[in-house]
């Protein structure tokens, strides 16, 4: 039998009955377009998050102070519960460790912050100029404050948008300049930073910056630090920076070898691989339940070709009878079960496309389709059909002749 005959054939059997073939294309098409749609929603969350945690700073440490984790620990002292961090560390730090680039001394705290009758609470960073390159922060009006306003105690405040509208009105013009009350201390607006968005409590629009020295004389009352952000030259360098900087603080805490240090180091390398490893795992597991479709769909597959094969007896005879061959019968059903396969998988394909690009235009997740998963999903519709069809293929191909012209 040549190709363009049994390709005739098998699209001829496919299309003569199209209601029964379309519903049993459905679990196919089902199975693909969700396995394809939340295997590109579930890395489109895997970028997110990692972009999420790039954008507060690259090659980024932050070393906060409490006890560090240990395993089967259950409770650990949060940022703030522990003062274990000083101004005198992080100089250490910048003086003393090789492969950085910076070092940014940082406090904060929330307070409520009132201007022209309005009000809003909303975190508080006490910090210095070099914060700015540390975390990619900008600023879009204004400047920011300066090393000697650090040094002076000064009272002047950069504000991200958020507060702006919050305080002044929506995209508020002549802001700096005006005054805000931090916690009934009053305080000049000279810059606001540039719109970088966020969440929650990680929100940069949604922070004030002050001068550190300020912050510790006013709201923290004495000079210990929150948080030490060291920017290190290159990630290459980021495992030995941290090694360093954990052997350095540990000799300044007069801590033993062996100890539990009273200060905890995140490497964001490891923060944006243990979240892509969180994010994958969970949509290979989405995947796998949504690829649970695909069997039914497989097994809606076997069942019509059994009916066919039942039904399509007589025919099958004939062909016998006429000199058509096992192999002929074979491959002419085994060819009609990947048919219905292949184009419920490129249906659903195209499905799978389509409910990402709703996903990604109504800014849900930022969905990405890629052409592996694409192919992938081809090959499973192909392989569906394969697996099967096999057997009612192999069931046509082996009934007698004199068999199936005598069947009713």
């Amino acid at each position: 039998m040549r190709t363009s005959d049994l390709l005739e054939e098998t699209l001829s059997a496919v299309t003569a009955n199209k209601t029964r073939s379309g519903l049993t294309m459905l679990g196919i098409v089902i199975g693909i377009a969700s396995v394809i749609a939340l295997v590109a929603i579930g890395a489109g969350a895997q970028n997110s998050i990692a972009a999420n945690i790039q954008a507060l700073g690259a090659n980024l440490l932050t070393i906060s102070p409490g006890a560090q984790r240990t395993f089967g620990s259950t409770v650990s002292s949060g940022q703030g519960s522990a003062q274990s961090l000083t101004a005198g560390d992080a100089d250490a730090i910048a003086k003393n460790i090789s492969g950085i680039k910076y070092v940014s001394p940082e406090t904060s705290g929330r307070y409520q912050i009132v201007a022209k009758g309005n009000n809003t609470n909303t975190s508080v960073l006490g910090v210095k100029p070099v914060y700015l390159p540390v975390h990619n922060l900008s600023v879009e009006s204004g400047s920011f404050f300066a090393d000697s306003q650090v040094t002076n105690y000064a009272k002047v405040a950069v504000i991200g948008p958020t507060v702006r509208d919050d305080l002044f009105g929506e995209n508020a013009e002549n802001v700096v300049g005006q005054t805000i009350t931090i916690k009934g201390v009053p305080f000049t607006v000279i810059g606001i930073t540039l719109t970088k968005g966020g969440t929650g409590f990680n929100n940069p629009d949604n922070n004030i910056y002050i001068p550190l020295t300020t912050a510790q004389r006013y709201f923290i009352g004495n000079e210990n630090l929150g948080t030490i952000s060291v920017q290190a030259e290159n990630a290459e360098v980021m495992t030995q920076v941290q090694t360093d900087a954990t052997a350095l603080l540990m000799q300044r805490h007069k801590i033993a070898e062996g100890g539990t240090a009273d200060f905890r180091i995140l490497n964001q390398s490891d923060i944006v691989s243990t979240a892509s490893s969180v994010t994958g795992v969970l949509t290979q597991l989405l995947a796998a339940v949504a690829g649970i479709s695909l069997v039914v769909g497989g097994i809606g597959i076997m069942n019509m070709m059994l009916t066919t094969v039942t039904e399509r007896t007589r025919e099958i005879g004939l062909r016998k009878a006429i000199g058509a061959r096992s192999k002929n019968i074979n491959a002419q059903f085994l060819a009609e079960a990947v048919l219905l396969t292949f184009f419920g998988g490129a249906i659903g394909v195209f499905l799978g496309w389509l409910i990402s690009f709703i996903v990604s235009y109504f800014n849900i997740v930022a969905a990405s389709v890629s052409l592996n998963s694409i192919l992938l999903a081809f090959s499973v519709s192909a392989g569906v059909g394969i697996i099967f069809g096999y057997y009612p293929a192999r069931k046509a191909a082996r009934m007698s002749p004199i068999e199936a012209l005598r069947y009713e």
